[in-house]
C-alpha cells in the first residue's frame, strides 16, 4: 500500500510542544547526556554505491544503529535517556537544588534512583534500553512482554536487572498491562508510546532519538533528498521527521514512513485522519514494527512532516536483510535484524511502483536507518541462511566494521 499524505495539517509547522521536544535546544540536551556514557560512540553512516547504480540514484545512505551504546538498536538512545532525565528530576525534587546530568552518580542522587520503579512494556529492544537506564542510574525496572518476544530477547533484557513480567496477547495488551500495574504501585511508567493524558515521557524518548539525525546530518557531505524509515507506534519515524522539518524548513527532504503490511497502524490513521486501532491478524517477521495503535504525540508530528506513507510485506523484509548481508559490488555488509531494514525495503518497492509521486530520479539522494542489528542471533542467522554460530562470534559484524 502507498498513499501520498493527504491530511488537513499536512506541511502545517508542528505543535508548540511537539517542535519543543524535537528542536535544536532538545538535541543538545540530549548529546550532552551522551557526552556522559562510557560507551558512546557516533555510528556509522555507509555508503552504498553498487546498490544506489542499480536503482538510478545519486547516492544511498545507511545510518547503522547497530551499534549504539551496546544495546545494538536506536532505542539504546531513547528509553535510557528519559530514565537518567526522570531520575535527576526527582533527585532535583528531593535535594531542594538542580542536578544535571553528572551528578548522577553522587551518592545523594543514587539514594532517590533507588527509591524509584521504571516499568514499561516491549517487543525488545525499548526495554533493554530502560533496563539499562534504571541499572545505570541505580533505579529498579519491571519490564512488560507479550507472547511474541522471544526467550533470547527476554534474556538480553533481564541480564540488566529487570525483573520480567509476562503477558498475554500482543504490544498493545502489554502496554496496558504495564499501564495499569504502574499506577497501582506508584510506579512511572517509560513507554515509547503515547495516549490522551500522557505525552511527556514518550516525548523525552522521542527527544534522545534526534542524536541519530544530527549525527547524520554531520557525516553527509550534504543533505538527503529522500528519507524512508519505518514505524512501530511511530516514535522514530516521528523524531528524525520533526527534527528534519526544524533544522532544514522549506529544504526538508521528502519523508516516507514505512510499516509491516500487517500492522500499519500509522498508515490507518492517515487513512482516518486520526489514531485508530488496527485488527491484529497474523504477526509479522517485523517484531519491533508490529504495532497496532499508533502513538497520539508521534501522529501529530508525521500528520505535518510525513510526505507519503506505505507498507512492505513479510519476503520483502527478508530480501533486504538477506540483500545487505551479502551485498554486491564494493557495498559494506550490514547486519540488520527484522526490523532494521525496512525503510531500505519501502524504497526498493518505492523505485519499482511509486517513483515518480516522490520524486525519485537520479539527482535523489537517499538516507535510510537500520534500526537495529541482529538483536536475536539465531532468529536472524534462520532468516538469513546463515551459521548461528557465525553470528553469535560476531563473524558476521566483524565484517560490517572491518
Amino acid at each position: 500500500m502507498f498513499l501520498l499524505n493527504s491530511n488537513a495539517l499536512y506541511g502545517k509547522p508542528l505543535d508548540a510542544a511537539d517542535a519543543e521536544t524535537l528542536g535544536i535546544a532538545g538535541a543538545d540536551t540530549v548529546e550532552r547526556f551522551l557526552a556522559h556514557r562510557d560507551n558512546h560512540v557516533v555510528t556509522p553512516l555507509h555508503a552504498l554505491p553498487a546498490l544506489a547504480s542499480e536503482l538510478g540514484l545519486a547516492q544511498l545512505h545507511v545510518k547503522d544503529e547497530g551499534f549504539r551504546l551496546g544495546l545494538g538498536s536506536f532505542k539504546a538512545l531513547g528509553g535510557a535517556y528519559a530514565v537518567f532525565r526522570l531520575v535527576l528530576e526527582e533527585a532535583g525534587k528531593w535535594l531542594g537544588r538542580p542536578v544535571d546530568v553528572e551528578d548522577l552518580d553522587r551518592p545523594d542522587v543514587r539514594s532517590v534512583a533507588a527509591k524509584m520503579t521504571f516499568a514499561c512494556a516491549t517487543d525488545g529492544n525499548h526495554g533493554r534500553s530502560v533496563a539499562q537506564g534504571a541499572e545505570l542510574a541505580g533505579a529498579r525496572a519491571v519490564i512488560f512482554v507479550h507472547a511474541g518476544v522471544s526467550d533470547e530477547r527476554i534474556s538480553a533484557i533481564a541480564r540488566y536487572g529487570a525483573e520480567m513480567v509476562r503477558v498475554d496477547g500482543n504490544y498493545d495488551d502489554s502496554v496496558r498491562q504495564a499501564a495499569k500495574v504502574a499506577a497501582e504501585k506508584g510506579w512511572t511508567v517509560v513507554s515509547d508510546t503515547s495516549w490522551p493524558g500522557y505525552e511527556r515521557i514518550p516525548g523525552l524518548v522521542m527527544q534522545g532519538y534526534t542524536a541519530i539525525v544530527r549525527e547524520a546530518l554531520r557525516q553527509l557531505s550534504e543533505p538527503p533528498t529522500h528519507v524512508f524509515v519505518q514505524a512501530g507506534v511511530g516514535g522514530i519515524a516521528a523524531a528524525v521527521a520533526g527534527h528534519l522539518a526544524i533544522v532544514l524548513g522549506d529544504a526538508r527532504p521528502t519523508f516516507i514512513v514505512v510499516e509491516p503490511a500487517r500492522a500499519a497502524c500509522i498508515v490507518a490513521a492517515a487513512q482516518a485522519g486520526r489514531v485508530v486501532k488496527v485488527a491484529h491478524d497474523r504477526p509479522t517477521v517485523m517484531a519491533m514494527l508490529e504495532c497496532y495503535e499508533a502513538s497520539q504525540v508521534a501522529w501529530r508530528v508525521l500528520a505535518r512532516a510525513a510526505d507519503a506513507f506505505m507498507t512492505v510485506d513479510e519476503d520483502e523484509a527478508i530480501a533486504v536483510m538477506r540483500r545487505l548481508a551479502r551485498p554486491a559490488g564494493r557495498d559494506p555488509v550490514i547486519v540488520a535484524g527484522e526490523s532494521g531494514g525496512v525503510g531500505l525495503a519501502g524504497l526498493l518497492c518505492a523505485m519499482a511502483e511509486n517513483k515518480t509521486d516522490l520524486g525519485l530520479d537520479g539527482r535523489s539522494r537517499v538516507l535510510v536507518i537500520n534500526t537495529e542489528g541482529a538483536t536475536d542471533p539465531h532468529r536472524y542467522a534462520e532468516l538469513v541462511g546463515m551459521s548461528p554460530a557465525d553470528v553469535l562470534t560476531g563473524k558476521l559484524a566483524a565484517e560490517a566494521t572491518s
